[in-house]
């Protein structure tokens, strides 16, 4: 009974979180931590979150939204900075908070582990928090925060096997074990995308549309897991690539339904997360036994400092070696401002990845012997999330502020561009259709951007039919500019949106009587 009350209050403070924090204009992510613990000093509170409810059934489907939101172009011309970002200082980070922690008087095996919790930013929290940046920076950060997952995991299993088992480390294998990793997951999350498309083509109704898309991204996560390969690599992978073909295969009403439903099922999973970490921290810190409260809160606030300072340290260090190694022209295109890069190192934010992390590791090694600092590592985990999440977060757009980013007028320039490209394509097209589909008013209409009523047709059959086939000629055009893949993908959702919403006239048209 305790989960079904769970479930509800989570829900109920979701809705009352995220409406108190835009009424009052306070951060989300804090505002629903605060309500989350709150509800975990009452009885509800006794409730653990499973770590396996947060990596098998939270993280697939955020991973997979983020990615169907994420520009393909923008992540391509900024793949080394986000390769390096998402493996190199996961690396960086992990060493760091394990030494750190060694020097606070945590064993080894056990300040690896932490650092292997902790070095990897939350998908959840930086979306959450980073709306007003420009896109080439959100989309640098979205994309790391959900590619730099699969570099911690696989560090955590490997640290885990250190500690629990006794397993040497080695650099060469964990190498090893992150290119098996990564590349399994993107060959997988490849196949996914790719072998679901005769199915999209055959799935007539809107709402089998909508189930499948539920599905997939447990299509592309379990198998992975189950090969011990990066099921994160795998989901983030099949949702690029879904962003990319399914355009082609989906009808209007289907996409607009699939995206509604994932609109409001991200934003209650997104809110759940933060409210479920808030219901830990009370049992979390009542449960800490091996260390003393003060001095493991000392050694929390230090670790949290460190993925702070370490992230900063990266930024404004990696890209001047980065640019020493190569001076292309093409790259340094792309170099951006000290000034710029703040907002980028700001954003370190920690979430339920790092908890649900923690909450994995056991309670005792494989010959049998307790794990006492276990309760150490989710203490600290829970107070850096903690501390990361209110300090980073709510200042993140001061900081995004004080630095006055230029302005981005490219997706406007873009926007622009590819309106006049469709509406070049069709007055080349029109004529010809003209001749198929004899309606010269709807015609006008077209012609004009605005529809016209049936009646002032002189044909409604043939404006309709008319109506239809410019519409396919709008929708080709459109694939032939995403094939290209010359602009960003968020301007071409953007005119995808605007093309479904008249098809949905049409056909709404179509159908009356």
């Amino acid at each position: 009974m305790h989960t079904l009350e769970l479930v509800a209050a989570v829900v109920v403070a979701v809705l009352a979180g995220a409406w108190l924090s835009r009424r009052f204009r306070l951060s989300e992510p804090v505002v629903l931590l605060a309500v989350g613990v709150l509800i975990g000093l009452t009885p509800l509170g006794d409730a653990e979150l499973s770590p396996h409810v947060v990596l098998f059934l939270f993280l697939p489907a955020l991973l997979y939204w983020e990615a169907l939101n994420s520009s393909v172009h923008l992540i391509r011309s900024n793949l080394r900075a986000i390769t390096l970002q998402a493996t190199l200082l996961v690396i960086a980070t992990a060493a760091a908070v394990a030494a750190v922690a060694h020097l606070l008087g945590l064993p080894w095996p056990i300040g690896l582990v932490l650092g292997a919790v902790l070095a990897p930013t939350d998908a959840v929290a930086v979306s959450a928090v980073s709306g007003s940046l420009p896109r080439r920076t959100l989309t640098v950060l979205r994309t790391e925060s959900l590619l730099n997952d699969g570099t911690a995991l696989v560090l955590l299993a490997v640290t885990l096997e250190f500690l629990v088992e006794g397993q040497p480390l080695s650099v060469g294998g964990t190498a090893l074990r992150l290119a098996e990793s990564f590349g399994g997951g993107i060959a997988i999350g490849a196949a996914v995308a790719y072998l679901l498309v005769p199915l999209r083509r055959r799935l007539g109704e809107p709402i089998l549309h909508s189930g499948l898309s539920v599905a997939t991204p447990m299509l592309a996560f379990l198998p992975a897991e189950l090969i011990h390969v990066s099921g994160v690599l795998a989901v983030v992978t099949c949702g690029l690539l879904t962003s990319r073909i399914a355009p082609r295969h989906i009808e209007a009403q289907a996409r607009r339904q699939s995206y509604a439903f994932w609109e409001v099922t991200a934003f209650l999973l997104n809110g759940a997360l933060f409210v479920l970490i808030g219901t830990q921290i009370p049992g979390v810190v009542g449960g800490l036994s091996s260390t003393g409260l003060r001095d493991a809160t000392v050694i929390a606030v230090l670790v949290a400092l460190t993925v702070i300072v370490v992230r900063l340290a990266w930024f404004y260090t990696v890209p001047y070696v980065v640019r020493a190694l190569d001076r292309r022209a093409a790259q340094r295109s792309l170099r951006i401002s000290p000034r710029e890069r703040l907002p980028i190192a700001w954003a370190g934010m920690r979430g339920a990845i790092s908890l649900a992390a923690a909450l994995t590791v056991p309670v005792a090694t494989a010959s049998g012997a307790p794990i006492e600092q276990r309760d150490a590592i989710v203490f600290i985990t829970a107070v850096t999330v903690t501390l990361t999440l209110v300090l980073l977060g709510p200042t993140l757009p001061l900081v995004t502020r004080a630095v006055r980013l230029p302005a981005d007028h490219e997706g406007a320039r873009e926007a622009e561009l590819v309106r006049q490209r469709i509406a070049a394509r069709v007055q080349r097209e029109l004529p010809a259709l003209l001749e198929q589909f004899p309606a010269p008013r709807a015609a006008s209409g077209i012609a004009e951007e605005s529809y016209l009523p049936e009646q002032e047709t002189d044909d409604p059959s043939a404006a309709r039919a008319l109506r239809t086939a410019v519409l396919d000629v709008k929708r080709d055009e459109l694939g032939r500019i995403r094939a290209e893949g010359t602009l960003d993908d968020d301007v071409l959702r953007a005119e995808e949106s605007v093309l479904d919403a008249e098809a949905v006239h049409v056909s709404h048209v179509t159908q009356a009587p």
